[in-house]
């Protein structure tokens, strides 16, 4: 009859603790709010005071048999009427501890826990942040963003100016081996050098550095001759040498400008064609020929070219003059070994040292009594 009484009590407690409103908090994690760590709350009414007590709708106690199953319900009938009172009152004071505010805060901490570990399994996105573009005084360092962490140094690697100079060294092997493997199948595509055309006056340089950065990489230098520029006449061609200014050389007659304003080789070099264009189109302007504008060369300082005198320079009779005093002074030099009237310089030495010494007196060792105190031996 116990064991009848336990599995009926522990089927009521099952079936009768259904509260509805845990069941609408837990409905509102629907598609519109995600998991979250904190319960949802509903906007506070006119009629309500502000106490926690009175937001939660607690439905009465009420128990039914028919809601049991058919086993269940054949073990209710089974019991006493005095049974079934105290099943009805174990029943309600256990309904009164689930509906409790406790219980209600424990149940709503056990499924908080619940949703944080859901949110940590489930996997997540890394960040990476944005690369940021190194500028010109970061230039050529290592990047931050790809360092990560220093590694422990353990003593077994060299230090950092050692790794310089083992890159260097590197760099200068690969450079020998281009030199000695690459290099000279350019002979291949050599091509012989063919003088610009007189309706091409306008030479253009550029600069490059083996592909590294360089902030002179992008700059392009123009030269021109004044008289290779084709529809000029000579006061055209004047007024163009004073409108260049300080970029005219008198003395070789060329033009030299430069331009590195823009990122690129190409844009500098449209500037400068851009710019020839529009110091022809002034040449031509008769408008102001500038005749009452005289030159200006304070600013080109011609260096000094030495020349090698005339009477210096190596010719056929001079070099047999030369070859003939050569060969008269090694005759003469022969001549005085044989008479013996070279000097010898080593044997000279050697004779003088010869007769220093013999000349030396040698000192004589003189015996002295011995006396108390320290031994001297005197010479004289």
């Amino acid at each position: 009859m116990a064991t009848a009484f336990n599995r009926l009590a522990f089927a009521t407690l099952r079936h009768s603790c259904r509260i509805q409103y845990r069941r609408k908090q837990w409905m509102g994690l629907s598609d519109r709010r995600p998991f979250h760590f904190n319960p949802a709350h509903r906007a506070p009414s006119d009629e309500d005071d502000g106490s926690s007590s009175q937001n939660i709708i607690k439905e009465p106690y009420s128990f039914n048999p028919d809601q049991l199953d058919p086993e269940e319900r054949h073990h209710y009938d089974l019991l006493s009427p005095e049974e079934k009172k105290t099943f009805q009152d174990e029943e309600k004071a256990a309904y009164e501890h689930l509906t409790s505010p406790a219980m209600e805060s424990e149940l709503q901490g056990m499924v908080n826990q619940a949703v944080y570990d859901i949110s940590q399994e489930t996997p997540r996105e890394r960040y990476i942040p944005p690369r940021i573009k190194p500028g010109l005084m970061a230039m050529g360092e290592i990047d931050e963003q790809d360092s990560g962490e220093d590694e422990d140094f353990d003593g077994d690697d060299i230090t950092s100016t050692a790794h310089g100079e083992l890159e260097q060294h590197r760099e200068i092997r690969e450079y020998a081996r281009i030199a000695a493997w690459e290099m000279p199948m350019l002979s291949k595509l050599a091509k012989p050098f063919v003088p610009p055309p007189l309706d091409k006056p306008l030479r253009l340089r550029y600069t490059t550095y083996m592909g590294e950065t360089h902030p002179a990489a992008n700059k392009v230098v123009l030269e021109f001759c004044t008289r290779d520029l084709p529809g000029l006449t000579e006061a055209q061609r004047i007024k163009l040498i004073k409108l260049v200014g300080v970029r005219y050389n008198p003395t070789t007659d060329l033009v030299k400008m430069s331009c590195e304003m823009f990122e690129t080789q190409a844009q500098n070099k449209r500037y400068l064609g851009d710019l020839v264009d529009t110091l022809m189109a002034e040449a031509k302007d008769a408008s102001d020929m500038f005749e009452d504008v005289p030159f200006d060369f304070r600013h080109h300082k011609p260096k000094p070219k030495y020349k090698f005198p005339e009477q210096w320079k190596l010719t056929e009779e001079r070099r047999a003059q030369l070859e003939e005093n050569r060969r008269q002074s090694a005759l003469r030099e022969q001549e005085r070994e044989e008479t013996g009237r070279l000097v010898d310089g080593v044997h000279v030495i050697k004779q003088f040292m010869e007769a220093m010494t013999a000349k030396q007196p040698v000192a004589a060792r003189v015996e002295v009594p011995k006396a108390k105190g320290r031994q001297r031996n005197l010479t004289r």
